[in-house]
């Protein structure tokens, strides 16, 4: 057995050279073997990307050695300085290549007054032994076959040599077959074959056959089937059986109790350090500030100091990835701070092999009290630690809010908004306001009479009516306005009523504040009384003259509860229920979405990335945690939605983190989008687990992007089939929207402001959803104009339309009798449906059914929907046109190339005015048959239709409808290439184009 260590990189290192720089290079010692890398000169952030290769004397005790990796900076002649390093337990080393994911350590100090700082990643992984041919004693005498032999043969023998061994003896085959014949259990939590496999092989000793077969098995199920290099390069799909749960069959009878079965078992070792007592200072004192140190090899997690108590109370978890094990004791350190030394109260020990496992839905592991011991390991008389320390998985209910090895050179502040959390978007309501009338309107000169308009303000939204249309003191407006209002309702609406003195020019009369929870509140169209409202005077005006303020304003409030405020676009909502739970139906399904991985992630920060996801569907939004450093981050965190309509869309976005470490005094950072994936729901098979990597595309001011590939695992169980096909009958938004609709310019308009509000009020939470993830999420620039949208709605009209050109050309075909089979066989069909006309419905009905069955066998979708970037026109689109999308509102560009653009913007509308026109033409000239706009025309169709009809009373329809058939079917000999009658005199109709300036 060999021990393969590939350096990969290294991350802010500490200068040694005296010039700001360092000459870096790793040294790695294993079991008396050492081998280095390559210096890379002046360079703080130096990528090696080398493997070094170790042999394995004792294969069953590498969980016992010890890996180190040392930096030094190469000074040349002068002596090597250190730079830190690095000690990993053999327990860590991955069984295989596939099997290895990489990770990056803090480095460590050497002694106590070093001065050390960065990150070093690794890529630990075992080797098989190479194969050891047999040696053949070479004969005597050569053959007459060996003597014929030209050089060229023998050559291919050396290249048959040289060939990979055979596959394994049928052992390995039984062992497969035996791990395939084991009971499957009932899985109401995470279940993975080969994270079993290999928490066997961390515990200690090689691997047996079995799960040796079973870490195969899982890592050839887990290789993406290849697609097409086109598709897979860019943006198709690739399919992968990845060793979850709900793919290996370990599911219970009950699909909606079993948890955590779409993503792959995590192990962690949770350290829940609760509190201490009896503690006491330096010498018998008393203890100042304490705090705990949880260590774990190059790791070390602390706790929040707690000042001045013997009896301190933390209660905070530490998780450590048991992937990423660089040693087999934690060390539990309760500590004294000072200004100089921070002191040692005690420490308890733990072997990592004998902590316990803990698998929900288990209670919660109860915590115990442990004496502290000194550094030489003698217990000390006073001070205990209360802890509780087990291993878990990622369903513990202590994994969201536990500080993760992953972060751990995250500051405090940072550390909150790399955790994972479930928000909630704030339901949002219609506040439809009427303004009626106002009476004795009281202006600051009272010798003219005022012109008086209405300010409504609720939050950052602001109506005005318009100038009433009469002056006087008892105007009235009859004006309806609408509001989109959040809970809870603690912004009043805010009515203020001025006077227009003349341009620009305007004196408060008086103002309203009305809570908005005032307003009536219906769920139907009934009609709401409208209120008197007194006005309160001016501020500025409250001491003046006149004692009294008698005016009044007449408003009509409701709270329109039977709407869904949409925050969404509607082509991809993702919830279409009213505001009031009264009018929601039932829910038909579950929705379960596996986070996964990501893979070939764009290095959004230098070298690295600090990606989550978030995925958003109705009113839940999810956020996972951030992995710091890595363009392949495992998630593997799954989250469940209730689903109440099919026809939705999920959609699930991936951002990088520019909130870690971030300076306090920096200029706000933004968080940069990675990529975004929809899929809709009613695409999506019942019952059936879909796992793709899916393309993370983004369209730059440069062009068309591939920023990675996000991995999910997609369930949607439906759970009342006959509620999932009566929705398919009902229509898509409530009942209001269309027994009272609204506008859809200003449905537009209120959509916006939704987007706004629900921006805002997740920017709050804690840790907060960042305002760009929410905006990319709801898509808020979409309404803005682009050439490229434009081109693309064009093309999909013309490729809906398609079909009408392919049946005329078919049609053609079988006129100009290019198959005369086929044209045989049409004019026997036609003659048949002419002459049994109750044959026709059931016959297209039949070529439905038929056409139906022939699309599921053979063109039926076996993946989930995907964005298509020749559909958006994204592939080949010009710079110009993305800078003009990518542009702000109003333009930022110089005049020059707006005006270009304004030139462009013409000509395109020009040749859009022009096919409008050719449709009015064609629908004005049909129109004018009957009017008499052209008398001659309209007498000639007036005398043919006197006479069609006599015909076709004293004539059979069919033979009518035979004849007409058989000369539009007739022979390319009987056909002239001048165009028809009926034709000409229709192109001769006159249209209204003559009438337009």
């Amino acid at each position: 057995m060999r021990l393969a260590v590939r350096v990969l990189d290294a991350c802010d290192l500490l200068p040694k050279d005296g010039q700001g720089s360092a000459s870096a290079y790793a040294e790695v010692d294993f079991d008396g073997q050492r081998q280095r890398t390559r210096t890379l000169a002046k360079d703080l952030n130096p990528a090696w990307n080398e493997t070094l290769v170790f042999d394995v004397a004792d294969p069953s005790g590498l969980p016992d050695r010890t890996i180190e990796v040392a930096l030094f900076n190469d000074a040349g002649a002068s002596p090597r300085k250190f730079l830190g390093r690095v000690r990993l337990s053999g327990s860590a080393v991955a069984p295989s290549l596939a099997e290895a994911s990489p990770f990056r350590c803090p480095l460590d100090k050497r002694g106590l007054f070093s001065n050390i700082r960065g990150d070093l990643a690794l890529l630990v992984y075992a080797l098989p032994d190479a194969p050891q041919p047999v040696p053949v004693p070479p004969s005597p005498f050569p053959s007459p076959v060996e003597k014929n032999n030209p050089p060229e043969e023998e050559k291919k023998k050396k290249k048959k040599s040289n060939d990979p061994p055979p596959p394994p003896p049928p052992a390995a085959e039984d062992s497969k077959k035996k791990v395939a014949e084991k009971p499957k259990k009932e899985v109401r939590q995470l279940y993975s074959v080969a994270a079993e496999a290999r928490a066997d092989y961390a515990r200690g000793g090689m691997p047996t056959a079995a799960a040796v077969a079973q870490m195969r098995a899982a890592a050839a199920a887990a290789a993406p089937r290849a697609l097409p290099a086109a598709a897979a390069e860019m943006g198709g799909l690739v399919e992968t059986r990845p060793s979850v749960a709900a793919r290996l069959g370990f599911r219970g009878a009950d699909r909606i109790a079993s948890t955590f079965d779409l993503v792959e078992q995590m192990h962690y070792l949770y350290v829940s350090v609760v509190k201490a007592r009896g503690l006491a200072g330096k010498e018998g004192g008393a203890v100042a500030d304490s705090y705990v140190e949880v260590k774990l090899g190059n790791y070390r997690g602390l706790t929040r100091v707690v000042e001045k108590s013997s009896s301190p109370v933390w209660s905070q978890v530490f998780a450590f990835s048991k992937e990423r094990l660089q040693s087999n004791v934690l060390e539990v350190a309760v500590k004294d701070k000072d200004q100089l030394k921070d002191d040692c109260l005690g420490r308890v020990l733990f072997d990592v092999a004998e902590v316990p496992r803990r698998v929900p839905p288990e209670s919660p592991l109860a915590p115990e009290w442990y004496s502290l011991h000194s550094r030489q390991g003698e217990r000390l008389d006073r001070g205990e630690l209360m802890l509780a320390v087990w291993v878990g998985t990622q369903a513990d209910e202590s994994f969201p809010t536990a500080w993760h090895s992953d972060a751990h050179a995250v500051n405090a502040e940072g550390l909150v908004g790399t955790r994972s959390k479930v928000y909630f978007s704030p339901r949002l309501c219609y506040l439809r306001v009427t303004v009626l009338e106002a009476q004795d309107l009281v202006p600051a000169d009272r010798t003219r009479p005022p012109d008086p308009y209405l300010r409504l303000q609720l939050g950052g939204q602001v109506r005005v009516t318009r100038p009433a249309a009469a002056r006087s003191a008892s105007p009235a407006w009859n004006e309806e306005h609408i509001f989109v209002a959040a809970e809870p309702f603690d912004e009043p609406l805010l009515v203020t009523v001025a006077d227009r003195l003349g341009p620009g020019k305007e004196e408060v009369i008086g103002r309203l504040l009305v809570p908005v929870e005032a307003a009536h509140k219906r769920v139907d169209g009934k009609p709401v009384e409208p209120r008197w409202f007194g006005l309160a005077r001016p501020a500025e005006d409250k001491d003046g003259p006149s004692g009294k303020f008698s005016s009044k304003l007449l408003l009509r409030l409701c709270l329109d509860m039977g709407y869904h405020v949409l925050d969404e676009s509607t082509h991809y909502s993702s919830d279409f229920r009213a505001y009031h739970r009264s009018l929601w139906g039932a829910s038909v399904g579950v929705l379960e979405l596996g986070v996964l991985g990501a893979r070939n992630l764009v290095p959004m920060k230098g070298r690295t990335t600090d990606a989550y996801c978030v995925a958003k569907y109705g009113a839940k939004w999810v956020r996972t945690r951030t992995l710091l450093d890595t363009m392949a981050p495992r998630w593997n965190e799954q989250y469940t939605w209730e689903i109440h309509d099919p026809c939705t869309v999920l959609t699930v976005g991936v951002f990088d983190n520019s909130h870690v470490n971030k300076p306090k005094d920096g200029p706000p950072a933004l968080d940069q989008r990675i990529g975004k994936v929809r899929i809709r729901l009613s695409t999506l098979e019942a019952n059936r687990v879909y796992t793709h990597y899916h393309p993370l595309l983004v369209l730059q001011p440069t062009g068309l992007k591939k920023t990675g590939e996000l991995h999910l695992a997609i369930r949607f169980t439906c759970t009342a089939w006959v509620n999932t096909v009566a929705l398919y009958a009902r229509p898509l938004l409530p009942k209001m929207h269309y027994q009272q609709p609204i506008p859809v310019a200003q449905l537009d308009h209120l959509r916006r402001q939704a987007m706004e509000i629900v921006a805002s009020r997740l920017a709050r939470a804690e840790p907060p959803l960042r305002r760009e993830a929410v905006q990319y999420m709801l898509d808020v620039d979409s309404h803005m104009f682009s050439l490229r949208r434009s081109k693309a709605n064009f093309y999909r009209v013309v490729a809906l339309l398609s079909w009408l050109a392919a049946a005329r050309r078919w049609l053609g075909g079988v006129c100009s009798w290019k198959n005369p089979l086929t044209t045989a066989l049409v004019h026997a069909l036609f003659g048949i449906l002419v002459f049994f006309p109750e044959l026709i419905p059931s016959t297209v009905f039949l070529y439905l059914f038929i056409i139906g069955v022939w699309n599921y066998t053979r063109r039926r979708p076996r993946t989930p929907p995907h964005m298509d970037t020749a559909l958006s026109c994204a592939e080949g689109v010009h710079p110009d046109e993305l800078d003009e999308e990518f542009d702000s509102f109003p333009s930022t560009r110089p005049d020059d190339i707006v005006r270009l653009r304004y030139d462009r913007l013409r000509s395109v509308a020009g040749r859009v005015q022009t096919v409008v026109g050719d449709l009015a033409t064609q629908g004005e000239r049909a129109l004018a048959i009957l009017s008499w706009r052209d008398p001659r025309a309209t007498a000639i169709c007036i005398m043919l239709s006197l006479v069609m009809a006599l015909v076709l009373y004293v004539t059979p329809f069919q033979v009518l409808v035979f004849l007409a058939g058989v000369y539009l079917l007739r022979h390319p000999r009987f056909r002239s290439k001048m165009p028809s009658v009926p034709f000409n005199f229709y192109r001769r109709l006159p249209p209204k184009s003559d009438m337009l300036f």
